[in-house]
C-alpha cells in the first residue's frame, strides 16, 4: 500500500501540473485578452488565487506522498497505526 502511495505522489504532481496550465493557458489569457470589461474580474481571480491554491496544495500533497509522509506501520501490541522515523 505505501507503494501506491508513492505512485500516487506522483500523479498529484502532474496533475497539479495539467491543473495549472489548464488555468492559465485555457481560462486565464484568453478572459485576458477579451474586450469585455467584465472578463478581467475572472481573469485574476483564475491567474491569481485559483492557481497558486490548487497547484500548490496538489503539488505539497504529491511531494509528502513520495517522501513517505503517509507511510503506515501497525503496532500489533497497542493496535496504533504509527510512523517510524
Amino acid at each position: 500500500m505505501n507503494q501506491v502511495r508513492k505512485i500516487m505522489g506522483i500523479v498529484w504532481i502532474l496533475l497539479a501540473l495539467a491543473a495549472g496550465y489548464y488555468l492559465i493557458i485555457s481560462q486565464a489569457i484568453p478572459k485576458f485578452e477579451s474586450s469585455k470589461p467584465e472578463d478581467k474580474i475572472p481573469a485574476i481571480i483564475y491567474a491569481f488565487i485559483l492557481t497558486p491554491i490548487i497547484v500548490g496544495g496538489l503539488s505539497i500533497f504529491g511531494y509528502y506522498a513520495l517522501k513517505n509522509e503517509y507511510d503506515i506501520y501497525e503496532d500489533k501490541e497497542h493496535h496504533l497505526h504509527i510512523k517510524e522515523d
